[in-house]
């Protein structure tokens, strides 16, 4: 059941986008304000009709301007979780669920709030619940509703960035029940990247560039756009030991990586986020330096950027990772495709993210 998308427009503003989102799949737009991201989840969800606009899924259509069909929100199966929740002041967490069903059922808004980690809260008002608490209860009313389709309008922007962080962990575990097609709207690049399988990056209400992340994440005018200098590559890894001094054993795909304050336990599926700005690159492996992790791998490509750095893209096993370097010191190592190279990380300056859920569990539908 893939959602299928285009719109146009003059109109509040310049709108000219189309994109597909596959069942089971997240799909960031990402932009700064007032770029059309919004305006586009709205016109998904029937809020707003654009001058020209098809929206499908699962071969049934919600908008075709063209041939006069334009179902309203009510009897559009899409979810919304909206930037303040919009979650009604007088009724309990449960309630508030309960009131999103087309048939009242306790049971199974005790089961949605459950799967939102919210266990024994279900009698607590909004006013009671912390933000990042608010927001679970916004999600869990978002799939009572049984939707085809989930809408995720900038759903972090009113938490704090502590509560930012767990929440993305919570998003990442929940998407292993979801089976329906998500659309995040989102301005964060790096919130892009960690949920995201594709991003549509949007400019002027127009499509800029779209793939998925790592491709996205190689475009030089996709990141101007974006106004991204602090790119990161994800590296998956798997917890397999915790050392008395306080460093973590992960394994990748690229052999062992040793990192500080990792959670988890041996076995735990994690991706880790590493910053191009802070990878270091060598021809030789050197040897002598403090540094703990010494990854071999090969140059896939090196992007140009306008200003006075390149990206270096270079395959580390089965994943890849960046490397952000001046184009001297890229002239001076006259680094090429395919060249061996080791990229050097510290083990104190490599960002953490988030333990990836457990794929075996069944999906919402």
């Amino acid at each position: 059941m893939a959602l299928e998308v285009m719109a146009r427009a003059s109109r509040p503003i310049p709108l000219d986008v189309a994109f597909r989102v596959e069942p089971g799949e997240l799909l960031a737009l990402v932009g700064h304000s007032g770029s059309g991201k919004t305006t586009i989840l709205r016109t998904i969800a029937g809020l707003w009709r654009p001058d020209v606009a098809q929206v499908e899924i699962a071969g049934t259509t919600w908008i075709n301007t063209a041939e006069g069909v334009n179902v309203p929100t009510h009897r559009r199966r899409v979810g919304i979780v909206f930037q303040n929740y919009a979650l009604f002041p007088h009724l309990t967490a449960a309630q508030n669920v309960v009131a999103a069903m087309d048939v009242a059922d306790s049971t199974e808004a005790a089961r949605l709030l459950d799967l939102v980690n919210l266990h024994g809260l279900a009698d607590r008002k909004p006013a009671q619940l912390s933000g990042g608490q608010q927001q679970r209860v916004a999600v869990a009313r978002a799939l009572a509703r049984k939707p085809e389709a989930l809408l995720l309008d900038e759903p972090f922007s009113a938490v704090d960035r502590a509560t930012r962080e767990k929440l993305y962990g919570e998003i990442i575990a929940l998407r292993a029940h979801l089976a329906m097609p998500v659309v995040l709207v989102t301005h964060d690049v790096n919130e892009a990247q960690l949920l995201a399988d594709r991003i549509v990056v949007i400019e002027q209400g127009r499509v800029l560039s779209t793939g998925t992340t790592a491709a996205v994440m190689a475009d030089p005018e996709a990141l101007r756009a974006m106004g991204v200098r602090e790119v990161a590559a994800m590296l998956p890894a798997i917890v397999t030991e915790h050392a008395a001094d306080g460093v973590t054993r992960l394994e990748t795909s690229a052999g062992p990586l040793f990192l500080v304050g990792v959670q988890g336990a041996p076995g735990t599926r994690i991706r880790v986020r590493i910053m191009a700005h802070e990878v270091i690159l060598s021809r030789d492996k050197p040897l002598g330096l403090s540094a703990q992790n010494i990854i071999a791998g090969e140059i896939t490509h090196i992007v140009q950027g306008h200003g006075p750095a390149v990206m270096v893209h270079i395959a580390v096993g089965e994943n890849e990772i960046l490397a952000r370097i001046t184009r001297r010191a890229a002239a001076q190592m006259a680094l090429r495709s395919g060249d061996r190279v080791h990229a050097i990380l510290k083990s104190m300056s490599v960002a953490r993210d988030h333990v990836v859920p457990d794929p075996a569990q069944p999906a919402i539908r």
